[in-house]
């Protein structure tokens, strides 16, 4: 068994922001990265579809602490995996990482303040202990993603997985692609394989709203030509923060409008027609994630003709290809299931204090960071309506301070305490297929403060910064006295 002052679980972005905040502001503590994979990286080492990259732009989805100077903001994989790779290594973080060290357990005992953590290793068990844990294992199962079955899929005689797990060596090149989905995922694989293959047809039971920019900033490039790295980075990503937390608030405020205002930008990409078959949510602009289309490469292979979009539901799949509900065939040689993620809470550990565990869904969130009655433990998670980074950035900034102040109070526990239960439930800002299909695994929040998750960076940001830690919901407590049964008296008498 090890001790450190705080383990942090998950050597992806979120963990390696985690790690260097710590080594930062927190320079005393000691402490280990449990990765279970055998990579830094996370998202960007797991996922090896072609094009893989970054759906929000790298200004706000870098670390604060560390700037972009590569001259795409929407950058692909590669390129992030190398810039995380790069932290770790400049700060020393990837010095304290245990590969292959999946969490599994984790359970807190009151009269010792310590968490003690199973993670399963290829030499079989290992056991941690620590002061504080900081869950950065992501949103989603990389083992288990939502991978539906469909009828007859046994008998398609083509290839067929799911683009989480996509194959080393596939080669596509002018064989007919079906890919099954129209999120993210699927508008990235489309054009990239649209280059090489006979045909690309993407499925989806119903459209998506996406809208097109530069993968290039001008406007940073021209800064980071005249201004040092950390300077021009600064400025736009704050210029970028502004934007997106204006362009989100007058979406939801005037959904017509919004609406509208996007189907006018996808009317200078496609024709009016294909624009009312399949660009045409119905849902309004900002219910779910809005889908990224860098430099039109999607909207331009389904102009050229290399890529088609079918609006329709599958009814089964057969020897050679896919039969839709509308009677349509489509012939395929490999088919693509880009059908979503598998949301996860921290990750996927169990979780129990005292040795009493409860269900996530009757934890109820506190800032956005933490779970009632869970003493010494803030998951990092993201935003939705913005960059992942900015929200994982200041929940590892208050881990710190809530650390620091622990330690000048000699209060050994740290705990959100729910002391209202008349508190009325929120529903998830998000109406997105992998949400929710996770209702029933997710903690609740609330529409009152702290017992929500805002996804408002500005109002956090100010939050976390300059609220008081002693809000009257979050109790320093000394080690609680442990009452002695019969039981641990024989324990001890052997």
């Amino acid at each position: 068994m090890q001790h450190f002052d705080v383990l942090i679980v998950g050597a992806g972005l979120s963990g390696i922001g985690a790690a260097w905040h710590l080594q930062d502001k927190c320079p005393g503590k000691s402490y280990a990265i449990l990765e279970g994979r055998g990579a830094i990286g996370g998202t960007w080492d797991l996922f090896r579809y072609p094009g893989i990259r970054s759906d929000s732009d790298m200004y706000t989805l870098g670390y604060k602490f560390r700037p972009w100077t590569e001259q795409k903001a929407i950058a692909d994989g590669p390129n992030i995996l190398r810039y995380v790779r790069a932290t770790a290594s400049e700060a020393g973080i990837d010095r304290h990482i245990r590969f292959n060290h999946k969490v599994i357990n984790a359970s807190f005992d009151s009269s010792t303040g310590l968490w003690t953590l199973t993670a399963e290793t290829p030499e079989g068990p290992a056991i941690f202990t620590a002061n504080f844990v900081l869950m950065a294992a992501g949103y989603y199962s990389y083992d288990n993603p939502h991978n539906p079955t469909f009828e007859g899929e046994a008998s398609f005689q083509g290839t067929i997985f799911h683009a989480q797990f996509w194959p080393e060596a596939l080669d596509y090149r002018n064989k007919r692609v079906v890919v099954i989905g129209s999120g993210a995922t699927a508008v990235t694989i489309v054009p990239v394989m649209a280059k090489d293959a006979a045909h690309v047809t993407m499925v989806q039971r119903s459209p998506t709203w996406m809208v097109s920019r530069p993968s290039e900033d001008r406007f940073a490039i021209f800064l980071q030509k005249i201004l040092p790295p950390m300077a021009a980075y600064n400025v736009v990503r704050f210029r970028n923060i502004l934007l997106g937390q204006w362009v989100f608030n007058s979406a939801r405020k005037n959904p017509v409008k919004a609406n509208a205002k996007l189907r006018d930008m996808l009317a200078k990409e496609l024709p009016a027609d294909t624009i009312d078959a399949h660009f045409t949510p119905k849902y309004n602009v900002w219910e779910q994630r809005l889908c990224l289309v860098p430099d039109s490469d999607f909207f331009n292979a389904v102009k050229a003709g290399t890529a088609s979009i079918e609006t329709d539901h599958i009814s089964r799949l057969d020897a050679t290809g896919i039969s839709l509900q509308s009677g349509k065939h489509l012939d395929a040689d490999i088919v693509v299931k880009a059908t979503g993620l598998r949301v996860q809470v921290l990750g996927g550990a169990t979780v129990s204090v005292d040795g009493v565990s409860i269900p996530n869904t009757e934890r109820t969130i506190y800032r956005g960071m933490m779970l009632s009655d869970i003493p010494n433990l803030i998951y990092v998670f993201g935003y939705f309506n913005a960059s992942w980074t900015l929200r994982a950035d200041l929940t590892c900034e208050y881990a710190c301070r809530l650390i620091n102040e622990m330690d000048a109070r000699g209060m050994p526990i740290a705990v959100p305490v729910m002391g209202q239960s008349n508190l009325e439930l929120e529903t998830p800002l998000l109406t997105s297929g992998y949400v929710q299909r996770a209702q029933e695994t997710l903690p609740r929040q609330t529409t009152q403060d702290p017992w929500r998750d805002t996804q408002n960076y500005l109002k956090d940001r100010k939050s976390i910064h300059d609220d008081p830690l002693d809000d009257g919901v979050l109790q320093f407590r000394p080690l609680e006295r442990k009452v002695l049964q019969a039981a641990d008296f024989a324990e001890a008498a052997e």
